[in-house]
């Protein structure tokens, strides 16, 4: 069977930024089928859903759904719902938990500074506390959005939790269906694609240990792409794997080419030359979709080391 991921796979499109974007993510158990639009097309209040929509729009945060691993026949309305935000910006990287009787209280947050890294009203409408647990991973596995988040999302989710890895949520939406299985670990904010059970438990082992691993990594969410690219090519040229040494400080241009500054956390700084280009053939971008797309492709040309420059300047 011939599929969005297939095909993907098949063509060798390169992953590298491709991640979704946001500086937060805030995350609400719904037990029970997603639909496509999984915030308003799922057995959560329409309602609530299109104010958490309205009320995380231009603010960096990304709301989305949950669930644990398994069958998805609807249980009821849960006595109780397991609700988590995370930053993702290096430097000021945390992982919130809190429970909720009534999700509404979600809309008691301040999205704009939770998008800014402000836990306040999280920990204040949600009696929210530091998460002690396990890094989180998230497998997308809306088949309604696309039929490879179901086909290879849900077989994965299930893999980790019968493997006994702890953490392990079905999540409604990444993006990027044709790189399915698809995954974001917190606290960090690194997707990953094509995943497989064993580089995923290694993903998250080293997340454990606070070191973030490149293979099949996306990009780091807390980016816009081309940051995404920059970064993980850094972190591959200069042999740098912890969790929160480097960060996107600048980025100048617009498409088709940018110039990304990243800065280490000892002084070091990198300017990346990112090119966009076309993934060719056309190519079907979702299992959904009508008519053959081209996606976009960050591509980074140059890295070149300016810490001496930057030095001697000042």
């Amino acid at each position: 069977m011939s599929t969005c991921s297939t095909v993907s796979r098949n063509l060798a499109e390169p992953i590298s930024g491709t991640a979704a974007t946001a500086t937060t993510w805030l995350l609400l158990e719904q037990a029970g089928p997603w639909g496509a639009k999984a915030l308003t097309s799922s057995h959560l209040d329409p309602a609530l859903g299109r104010a958490l929509e309205a009320a995380a729009k231009g603010t960096g945060v990304r709301v989305a759904l949950i669930r644990r691993p398994g069958r998805h026949a609807d249980s009821g309305t849960p006595a109780s719902r397991q609700v988590y935000a995370a930053h993702t910006v290096p430097g000021s990287v945390w992982l919130r938990s809190a429970t909720t009787r009534d999700p509404r209280q979600l809309l008691d947050i301040d999205f704009a500074a939770l998008g800014r890294g402000e836990h306040g009203t999280f920990d204040s409408a949600l009696d929210g506390r530091p998460h002690t647990g396990d890094p989180l991973a998230l497998v997308c596995t809306n088949g309604k959005r696309d039929r490879c988040c179901a086909l290879l999302g849900r077989p994965l989710a299930a893999e980790l939790a019968a493997s006994d890895v702890e953490g392990v949520w079905e999540v409604t939406h990444l993006g990027g269906h044709r790189f399915s299985p698809t995954l974001l670990v917190l606290p960090y904010g690194y997707a990953y694609g094509r995943a497989e059970a064993h580089a995923v438990k290694e993903v998250l082992h080293n997340a454990r240990e606070g070191r973030i691993v490149v293979e099949g990594c996306r990009g780091n969410s807390a980016w816009e792409r081309p940051g995404q690219a920059a970064e993980l090519a850094v972190r591959t040229t200069a042999g740098e794997y912890a969790a929160q040494t480097l960060a996107v400080i600048r980025t100048e241009g617009a498409a088709p080419r940018w110039e990304v500054t990243v800065a280490h956390t000892d002084g070091r700084r990198w300017r990346v030359v990112v090119a966009q280009g076309t993934s060719l053939p056309a190519r079907p971008e979702s299992c959904g979709a009508s008519v053959l797309g081209s996606p976009a492709r960050m591509a980074v040309v140059e890295i070149r080391d300016v810490t001496t420059t930057r030095a001697l300047a000042s």
